[in-house]
């Protein structure tokens, strides 16, 4: 429904209610849905997730398998083996991987086998190679000796060792990774039902801004936000779409915000959500036709973040300055692109670790501040990557992590723990 304010945006610019990073991250996955299905070639869809659960078509494996290099032999027939009294068996068979076992393994015979080939039946155990005293390239008629013992059941997997048919082989929203592209094709899927990346429209806001391509000019900066929030997108497995600048005209940005809602699956913003006259983010919303979600976070930096909705698609406005864009999109954006991609734990597990430097300033809100991991003495460390400054950019090149100093208080000093949030999830 549309904001009902007469005050022209001055309401939402001085009379903010700052929500908790918690709560305004679950308000905004409440909006997040689950993104539709695209069919890709099993090789185009790696590191994409599943639409739809899978379940095994066949056992795996389809035919007991030697684990090893070696000779398949009965339990029975190595029993009391030692190396001063090898068992001696007859070889009867050479299999190699691929090969269908001819004959069944009679008592006192062996088969030469070879890793991952079929175990004939009659045979119990694969004895390894390095057990034997037979030469490697040894032939049918050959008599080996064996010179362990071995339990039936030993190197070899049996039918439906590693996964029956009708088991659960995937769920839904699982990352297909290298285990999970192992499984896929072992089990014949040349092709995988996947969730469709979505596009995320991003727009930096200034009339200072130049593009990239252009000349510095005095008192104008070049549009770095935009390819700085393109690249997290990608990293959160997005599809970013980045958008000519827009100026402060709010007309224009209305129109452009309006029309990028429509196409795109989430609008990312960057500046024009302070309280400076020119800040037209803060006039969009105040005539806002959808729902306004919030408009101020208790966090440092980039307390003014704010969100809202427009016919099921959110729009996220982040700070202008570089490190509290970068902060705001780990908090809030990264999540949000993987809920629509399936992942059922779309937050990433905070750690404690020791700050490993003095950070001498307190704050009204808790602070996410850039950092980077380390170790020392057995110790997980964390500690700033640089001058930690909402305008500064140089420093994020270095951060692994964001570290969580609590409101209040004068400061932090070395040694004290503290929790922080890695930013690469799986």
């Amino acid at each position: 429904m549309p904001l009902r304010d007469s005050s022209s945006g001055l309401a939402l610019r001085f009379g903010r209610q700052a929500l908790g990073v918690a709560a305004a991250r679950e308000l905004l996955l409440s909006y997040a849905r689950c993104m539709t299905a695209e069919t890709l070639p099993l090789a185009l869809a790696l590191g994409r997730r599943l639409a739809a659960p899978l379940d095994a078509a066949c056992d795996v494996p389809h035919f007991r398998r030697s684990g090893v290099d070696g000779y398949a032999v009965r339990a029975a027939d190595i029993a009391g083996a030692t190396p001063e009294r090898p068992a001696r068996l007859r070889v009867g068979e050479v299999i190699a991987a691929g090969d269908v076992p001819r004959r069944r393994l009679t008592p006192g015979a062996a088969a030469r086998i070879m890793t991952g080939a079929a175990v004939p039946e009659g045979a119990d155990t694969v004895v390894m190679l390095e057990m034997t005293d037979a030469p490697e390239r040894a032939a049918v008629g050959v008599v080996v000796g064996i010179r362990k013992m071995l339990p039936a059941g030993s190197n070899l997997t049996p039918v439906a060792g590693e996964m029956a048919a009708g088991e659960r082989l995937l769920d839904a929203g699982a990352r297909i990774g290298p285990g999970e592209a192992a499984l896929l094709a072992a089990f014949g899927h040349h092709e995988a039902r996947v969730l469709r990346k979505p596009r995320v429209a991003i727009f930096a806001t200034g009339a200072e801004l130049l593009n990239v391509d252009e000349p510095l000019r005095p008192g104008r900066i070049r549009n770095s936000n935009s390819y700085m929030l393109a690249a997290q997108v990608l990293e959160a497995g997005g599809e970013p779409v980045i958008m000519p600048a827009l100026s402060d005209d709010a007309a224009q940005v209305e129109r452009a915000i309006l029309r990028a809602v429509g196409d795109a699956d989430l609008v990312l913003t960057t500046g024009g959500v302070s309280v400076g006259d020119r800040d037209v983010l803060v006039e969009l919303f105040a005539r806002w036709s959808g729902r306004l979600l919030f408009n101020k976070v208790a966090l440092r930096p980039g307390s003014p973040t704010s969100a809202a909705e427009l016919n099921g698609k959110l729009l996220l406005a982040l700070s202008g300055n570089p490190g509290a864009a970068f902060v705001g999109f780990e908090l809030f954006a990264a999540p949000v692109l993987r809920a629509m991609l399936g992942n059922k734990a779309p937050v990433p597990r905070p750690f404690t670790a020791l700050l490993d430097a003095d950070y001498p300033k307190g704050s009204a809100y808790p602070r996410y501040v850039r950092g980077m991991i380390g170790e020392e003495n057995g110790c997980l460390r964390v500690r700033p990557a640089g001058m930690d400054k909402s305008s500064l950019m140089v420093t994020i090149k270095d951060a692994d992590c964001l570290i969580v100093l609590p409101a209040g208080g004068s400061g932090f000093t070395r040694g004290q723990r503290v929790q922080a949030y890695p930013l690469r999830m799986p």
